[in-house]
């Protein structure tokens, strides 16, 4: 199953406004998205699922929201984007919701409290943390859209 879009969100902060929109409008225009609650089967395991939806998908829209850092789902999705970015032609849009995109980069506003408490968790994982911060930082430096300047 081939991918064209797949989406990286936080969803209690965007899947029922902007995320939802942005769903169907690419649905409407023929694009196959993918999106976690709707594509992943009952009982399906999670993560290589993810996995594979990222590497079959030609492109990736991250909604960076104040609570997406908070999420290691998300921060392990965006890694894994980030990566594929500088491995292959996937295509990556970020779009600030509700964020600043040079708080996403210097991880500043609702980032530093979401960070804190990911190393207190992974004490014994700081790569995995660092990982996270490194992908946050590269995909602010990517041109995309900025949802307060609309």
């Amino acid at each position: 199953m081939e991918v064209s879009v797949f989406l990286s969100f936080r969803g209690e902060e965007t899947q029922t406004n902007f995320t939802d929109h942005l769903y169907v409008a690419l649905k409407r225009e023929g694009l196959k998205t993918f999106r976690d609650e709707e594509d992943l089967e009952k009982g399906q395991s999670i993560e290589p699922r993810l996995d594979e939806a990222i590497e079959e998908s030609r492109s990736a829209i991250v909604v960076l929201s104040p609570s997406y850092a908070s999420s290691t789902w998300c921060l392990n999705e965006l890694q894994k984007i980030s990566h594929l970015k500088e491995e292959s032609s996937l295509q990556v849009f970020p779009i600030f919701y509700s964020v600043d995109p040079s708080d996403v980069k210097k991880q500043k506003g609702s980032f530093p409290e979401a960070f804190k408490k990911h190393e207190e968790r992974f004490t014994q994982d700081k790569m995995k943390v660092q990982g996270w911060r490194d992908a946050l930082e590269k995909v602010a430096t990517i041109s995309g859209w900025h949802s307060q300047n609309r």
